[in-house]
């Protein structure tokens, strides 16, 4: 089936009425105009405090726009909705505290967020125990759609097997295809990013000149950028992200290392392009959306660039991915409740795989319902220390896009991600 939850006009009036009350200091979140008892909550998950905050936030901000939209046209079933939002701290045992919270105290029908893949994880198995419809807007790894799936869980990120994918044979044909040098996250999404780079590279007849594992939050890099420079890497393949990306990059130009290897990455936050200095904006990157693209865009999509013009309008900045992605997840989420006349956790999660929609990018998208995975394209660009004059976050220019493909369950037994949804 097809759908289009939000037309042009409903969601013009919805996002002015919420900037209006913004503007005059109302609640960002739109509260029930009956009683208590029907209103309907759901989880908002996030890293608010912690490396990823700033990916958080503004996945925060995208799901509040779309609540506020639908609520502004009537709400869900005829009932408004109230987001139940909690710091999951970017700690995988405060995120099964915080879910267990808004399950078991605030009553949550369903739970949606988080960007970080250890505390998806737990999201997940702990909203799967309780028999809730988890959406993850922002954590890329494979074991979510993969062999850590739940019939409750749905992926609205690309994971990372297409991340890699989708960017390693550009990579290989923009710069080299030999003696990649892999700069990883220590946890479980920068080890999935890596096995799928070197799946490419034995596709491509490539080679690795090394990996360095390096923990989240460390602040000094010297010892990793001596090491790396000691390996003489044809490209540098940085996974970091946040604060920690912004600071690898800084150290690795006072290093001269940017100035002799080429840099590239299977996703870069704009977030974090737009807090590094100007010189150290530099390589071709993988990217989740870009609000500044017809390749992305399309040349006719009234939703995306009025989801854009209103963001932009209220926040003073664009959008980023995970804007667009906290967008998408909620107003999926809410669309499906609606769509099944039901809070049962199995109906909407039944109503949301396999259903088709439009959204904000060209081309028409669903949940997978193999795996829960979304269907969309993925996009590589490469990045400027600059901006153009009439917009200073255009920093980035589209040059590829990868066709969107729905991986079969043998495929993804194949490479070790069998996935077992166990609907009920």
């Amino acid at each position: 089936m097809h759908d289009s939850s939000v037309n042009r006009r409903t969601f013009l009036r919805s996002t002015t009425v919420s900037a209006v009350a913004a503007a005059v200091g109302f609640p960002a979140i739109v509260r029930s105009r009956g009683s208590a008892a029907e209103v309907l909550k759901i989880g908002l998950l996030e890293e608010l405090t912690g490396v990823p905050s700033g990916l958080a936030i503004r996945n925060s901000r995208g799901a509040k726009m779309a609540l506020e939209a639908w609520n502004q046209r009537g709400g869900v079933m005829g009932r408004q909705v109230e987001a139940v939002e909690e710091d999951c701290q970017t700690n995988p045992g405060v995120t099964v505290t915080k879910v267990r919270k808004l399950v078991n105290q605030d009553h949550v029908i369903a739970l949606m967020g988080t960007v970080n893949s250890a505390d998806t994880l737990a999201a997940s198995a702990t909203a799967n125990s309780f028999g809730k419809v988890f959406i993850d807007p922002g954590a890329h790894s494979d074991q979510i759609v993969g062999k850590s799936c739940h019939w409750n869980t749905f992926m609205t990120c690309h994971n990372t097997w297409q991340m890699t994918h989708a960017t390693g044979f550009s990579i290989a044909k923009k710069l080299s295809k030999n003696r990649w040098y892999f700069v990883t996250p220590d946890f479980a999404y920068g080890h999935d990013v890596v096995h799928g780079y070197e799946d490419v590279i034995k596709r491509i007849g490539g080679s690795i000149a090394g990996n360095a594992l390096i923990p989240l939050g460390t602040s000094e890099y010297s010892s990793y950028i001596t090491r790396i420079q000691s390996a003489s890497p044809g490209v540098l393949i940085v996974l970091l992200f946040g604060s920690d990306l912004v600071n690898f990059l800084k150290q690795a130009r006072a290093f001269g290392l940017l100035a002799k290897v080429a840099v590239a990455g299977p996703l870069l936050f704009y977030e974090d392009a737009w807090a590094m200095a100007p010189e150290d904006r530099v390589g071709y990157w993988g990217v989740d959306w870009y609000y500044k693209s017809d390749s992305v865009l399309g040349s006719n999509n009234t939703l995306a660039r009025d989801f854009i013009s209103a963001y932009t309008k209220r926040f003073n900045e664009p959008p980023s991915d995970y804007s667009c992605t906290g967008y998408v997840s909620m107003d999926r989420l809410l669309w499906a409740i609606d769509k099944a006349k039901s809070t049962d956790s199995v109906k909407i999660a039944r109503t949301l795989e396999g259903a088709e929609f439009q959204s904000l990018w060209a081309g028409t998208t669903h949940y997978s319902r193999v795996n829960h995975r979304l269907i969309w394209p993925a996009w590589f660009g490469e990045l400027h220390s600059h901006g153009t004059a009439d917009d200073p976050y255009d920093i980035l220019t589209i040059i590829d896009r990868q066709p969107p493909h729905e991986e079969t369950a043998a495929e993804l037994a194949a490479r070790g991600q069998a996935c077992n949804l166990g609907f009920p």
